[in-house]
């Protein structure tokens, strides 16, 4: 970017000086690190003097002299210091030392004292502090975040979370360890090739599964951060705590056997699943009354997210809709792990809540366009298109203050398939109203849903096809699914009475949609606990468009209770993930 800097800075940046001012250069210097942002008013230079980091945050406009005099001065206070220290301590104070000088050069000429900071600290100068050379990395990769998680599981792979600024992940180089005692004994024939320091070399990549071997051991993560060929410092990161022993079988083991390979270009694997959020799974509620037969181990965040990310990874998915994910879950857990298996993804929190949804694309694969989530409730109160709904819900006022109070959010994202770009396809993701005899209540949601889908693909995407995934908390014979696969719910269901004859509401209503296919069918359930199973998930399609080339099978009833219900310490949620195969009609 910089090949010549007589070229980019005014004559009297750069002054000639004597070869041999320079001397001979060392076989290694040090780094001096610099970030420089333009539009940003400070740069940042980083390094280390005597044994100390010094951090300098200077404004760009400023004369490059001024750093250098404060470098000079900075080390000349520690001279002083040192030589007070000794004078206290009776020793002889060393003779006056000469001041240290401090040059900044590129291509070997001295730059400037005039010159401004963003000017002068150009990639690849080099910083003389007395005797000690400092090469200068402009704007080098570096890690801004770079941690392991937690909870380390024999079987389950292990996803640092890592943010790179001016470098991408896909360049970075990953080196792991696990932490091991040398055996340097004469028998042994001393070092141990691929060990140092009590650390062997485990494997490579952003990703690491440890193995049974690694149980007991700690494990070690040298990153190096990378922009194609160009390096930035590394970084060495090491576990808190041992990689312990796994659950054996889980209840996506089996599946994950149908899932091995990913999907053709055509075919777009789907997956639609309730996570259990930990603000649910950690209160005193859900430990005694509505799990109590869960081993309390198996309900902590760390745990289940080791089985969810390995299940996740393991379906090979295209597209990725959750529901009850706590918003650290997503930023700090889901993200990264996801993303080291080629999925980015965008989140949506519940109003007053702390979770929300969550859907994954394979980047590979799709982009995405545009986002338009809407929160129900404000979406039937101030959108001119639901004026009609709103005015029969209006007339029972008990019923429309349960609605408002509501904070279900529905999150839709359009994307564009990046092998034919005119091929856009429409993905919402939804986690309806909870309570059993809120059946009115999510027959007004489906409405305001499927109204607001409707809009957005005919004002964006006309067109494009509608995959609408969710936790409906709706059985096959609701007014909701009825709404949705038959077109049209009748005034007389018995949904529209569902919490009583003070909230009824008798409403026909119908879909502004073809009638929906639900792609893995009517699972006998997706949620199992215990005191209730049914059929709550589903993955919706449009048949005309897509067609379903394959369902993963559940669980077998005999896995999901081996443990008597769901979560388990084999099974990280209430719930059971539904995956298959779409495939695009010609």
């Amino acid at each position: 970017m910089f090949k010549c800097l007589s070229r980019l800075l005014p004559r009297c940046v750069l002054s000639a000086v004597p070869s041999t001012s320079l001397g001979r250069l060392p076989r290694s210097m040090e780094r001096a690190a610099v970030r420089c942002v333009p539009g940003e008013p400070k740069l940042t230079i980083s390094l280390v003097v005597d044994g100390s980091h010094r951090h300098m945050l200077r404004d760009q406009s400023e004369e490059l002299g001024k750093v250098l005099a404060r470098i000079a001065n900075s080390i000349a206070k520690g001279q002083g210091r040192a030589k007070k220290s000794k004078k206290n301590k009776g020793q002889q104070p060393s003779e006056a030392v000469e001041p240290t000088v401090v040059k900044l050069y590129y291509n070997g000429d001295v730059v400037s004292e005039e010159a401004v900071n963003s000017d002068a600290w150009q990639d690849g100068s080099e910083l003389h502090i007395g005797e000690v050379r400092y090469s200068v990395q402009r704007n080098a990769p570096t890690f801004t975040t770079a941690e392991l998680p937690g909870s380390l599981l024999a079987g389950f792979p292990v996803c640092p979370k890592l943010q790179v600024e001016f470098g991408h992940l896909e360049d970075c180089e990953f080196t792991w360890y696990k932490e091991s005692v040398a055996d340097t004994s004469p028998e042994a024939g001393g070092d141990m090739q691929g060990q140092e320091g009590g650390w062997t070399v485990a494997g490579s990549g952003r990703v690491y599964v440890p193995s049974n071997l690694d149980i007991g051991s700690r494990l070690k993560l040298h990153c190096t951060p990378k922009d194609g060929a160009r390096c930035g410092p590394p970084k060495e990161l090491v576990s808190m705590g041992t990689v312990e022993a796994g659950p054996g079988a889980c209840t996506f083991d089996n599946r994950h056997m149908y899932t091995l390979k990913g999907t053709d270009m055509q075919t777009v694997r789907v997956v639609s699943y309730n996570i259990l959020a930990d603000i649910y799974a950690q209160t005193e509620l859900s430990k005694t009354v509505l799990y109590p037969y869960c081993a309390p181990y198996a309900l902590g965040l760390d745990y289940r997210q080791n089985l969810i990310k390995k299940e996740l990874a393991g379906y090979n998915a295209d597209i990725i809709c959750l529901q009850e994910v706590d918003k650290g879950v997503f930023t700090d857990s889901l993200g990264p792990a996801l993303d080291a298996y080629g999925l980015d993804g965008v989140f949506r929190i519940k109003e007053k809540q702390h979770e929300g949804l969550a859907t994954f694309y394979r980047r590979s694969k799709l982009r995405l366009l545009s986002r338009h989530d809407a929160v129900l409730s404000e979406a039937l109160t101030s959108d001119p298109i639901h004026s009609a709904l709103l005015e029969t819900v209006s007339a029972n006022t008990s019923l429309k203050e349960k609605i408002l109070q509501r904070s279900t959010t529905l999150q839709v994202s359009v994307f564009e398939d990046l092998t034919e770009p005119s091929r856009k396809i429409c993905v919402a993701n939804t986690h309806l109203y909870w309570h059993p005899k809120g059946g009115n209540i999510r027959l007004v949601q489906m409405g305001v849903a499927l109204q607001h889908l409707s809009h957005v693909i005919r004002e964006v995407a006309p067109g494009a096809p509608l995959l609408f995934f969710g936790d409906f908390n709706s059985t096959p014979n609701s007014g909701v699914f009825q709404l949705v696969s038959q077109c049209q719910v009748p005034d007389s269901h018995p949904d529209w009475s569902s919490s009583g004859p003070e909230e009824a509401c008798s409403l026909e209503l119908s879909s502004p949609f073809p009638c929906l296919l639900s792609a893995c069918g009517e699972p006998a359930y997706t949620n199992y606990v215990g005191g209730f199973h049914g059929c709550l998930d589903y993955v919706f399609i449009e048949p005309s468009r897509m067609e379903v080339d394959q369902v993963i099978p559940l669980p077998s009833h005999q896995e999901v209770t081996t443990y008597q219900a769901l979560p388990s310490v084999a099974h990280p949620s209430d719930h059971i993930a539904l995956v298959c195969d779409l495939r695009w009609r010609p």
